[in-house]
């Protein structure tokens, strides 16, 4: 990830002072501090909440103790769409005021409107959100012209000076040809990528376009093959897990290496599976039946492939391998010869339906703390 020097350093400073001392620890902080969107994709799991949860934000305080809590160099901050919140100015003032690299990432559809709000910074990034083609992105959320809204907007960050990146999540119905067509106009834009494979999320609307593990590592091979090893590209990834990707290495997640702070606490186990919430970092950390969780122990797990549960494994095997690392970075992917083997799920045990309860307290919480705004919106829906 090419990344500015200043941030880069803290960055690699943490993550190498954290491995000698063993244990666990977070990479990235990903921040949740809203529910509330503008688009309605048919692929999200988060949006499709009673409109007493969706009213829900993150103060400025409680999102600078979330970074102070995990002590994580980096922040991701999704939602739901962030720039709705009022104070997301404020909270990324307040992050880089830290020294921690933010990613806002957004659909871009407000950045226009938002971008004055905002300074260039060697600690700041836009992550504007493309899953594809024109064709391919539109379908994706869920609403005809996204894609030029987008495109448009990186144009106007990047002539304002501001460090630009796309968030690009795949599915089952990619077809690698146009996939490989749009990374060469993302390259021809000099904007980097972070790409991965979408997750089934339980809540999101439509679960037939999500991929599952063979389908996976398939597609990136075909995918990289196209564009020399992926070296034709230019991705925010590390070259370890786009390996992963492509079925070159078999990797189990590292789901408190990106934890996650949402409106309902701190999420347990990881940023992807929701099975209960808890009120501190060091409750999570402690709390948390690490392995209960991961692809080969979990039913929920079985197809999970994302970035934000690997590319904390593929960090860590970089330190322990560097050559490895360099050897894939340098010659590229490898798209030919057997895939390794992967993990088995014969042994997972099933899921469990937990969200309706978390919903269920979490209404009864706002109904205790906020009666008047409950009111109003149980009165709206």
């Amino acid at each position: 990830m090419t990344i500015p020097m200043q941030a880069a350093i803290r960055i690699g400073r943490h993550a190498v002072t954290n491995q000698i001392k063993g244990g666990k620890y977070p990479l990235v902080l990903m921040l949740e501090p809203l529910l509330r969107c503008n688009l309605a994709c048919k692929g999200c799991g988060k949006i499709d909440y009673p409109d007493a949860i969706l009213n829900r934000r993150l103060s400025f305080e409680q999102c600078m103790a979330a970074i102070d809590d995990c002590g994580a160099p980096a922040v991701s901050i999704a939602g739901g769409e962030p720039l709705l919140h009022r104070d997301m100015p404020r909270i990324v003032e307040g992050y880089i005021a830290k020294k921690k690299f933010v990613i806002l990432c957004t659909n871009a559809l407000l950045l226009k409107k938002k971008i004055d709000d905002y300074k260039p910074s060697p600690f700041f990034t836009w992550s504007i959100h493309l899953d594809g083609d024109r064709q391919m992105h539109d379908a994706a959320v869920s609403q005809d012209g996204v894609y030029e809204t987008a495109v448009e907007a990186i144009h106007l960050a990047r002539d304002r000076g501001f460090r630009t990146q796309v968030n690009c999540t795949v599915f089952n119905d990619a077809d690698p040809t146009r996939l490989a067509a749009f990374l060469d106009h993302m390259a021809s834009l000099d904007v980097e990528v972070t790409i991965s494979p979408g997750y089934a999320y339980e809540r999101a609307a439509d679960q037939e376009h999500f991929l599952n593990r063979e389908k996976t590592r398939t597609l990136f091979r075909d995918l990289f093959r196209k564009g020399r090893g992926g070296k034709a590209w230019k991705f925010t990834n590390s070259p370890l897990f786009l390996d992963f990707l492509a079925g070159n290495r078999s990797y189990e997640c590292t789901p408190w290496s990106m934890p996650l702070r949402t409106v309902f606490g701190w999420q347990k186990p990881c940023y992807l599976v929701g099975e209960g919430y808890v009120e501190s970092f060091a409750e999570l950390m402690e709390g948390t039946d690490w392995e209960d969780y991961g692809v080969g122990k979990y039913e929920k797990c079985a197809n999970c492939m994302v970035h934000c549960g690997f590319e904390g494994t593929a960090a860590a095997d970089s330190m322990r391998r560097p050559f490895e690392f360099l050897k894939v970075a340098l010659r590229g992917v490898r798209t030919e010869g057997p895939m390794a083997p992967d993990i088995d799920l014969s042994r997972q045990r099933p899921a469990s339906d937990v969200h309706s309860s978390h919903v269920e307290r979490e209404l009864e919480k706002i109904r205790i703390e906020d009666p008047e705004g409950y009111r109003r919106a149980t009165r709206a829906a």
